[in-house]
């Protein structure tokens, strides 16, 4: 859901903040598709049968996915 409310703002609400170029709506773009596709591949390895084994997987996709598009969406905003 985060992915898809964060594309939508890219879509509409942050093409009419000032200074914003097509180069930053991509990237934006890219950051969002990142998130659904991250939310994809949690879904795919917590329903593996041997997942409770490897309670490194879930956590680590988890926190990577959103240290990653947070920060491009960031610096989106900050500049």
């Amino acid at each position: 859901a985060v992915g898809m409310i964060a594309g939508a703002f890219g879509s509409h609400g942050l093409k009419a903040r000032p200074g914003i170029t097509h180069e930053k709506v991509s990237a934006w773009t890219t950051a969002a598709h990142y998130t659904i596709f991250n939310g994809l591949g949690l879904l795919l390895v917590s329903n593996h049968p041997r997942f409770a084994i490897h309670r490194f997987a879930g956590p680590a996709i988890a926190v990577g996915g959103f240290i990653f598009s947070s920060s491009i969406m960031a610096l989106i905003l900050a500049r």
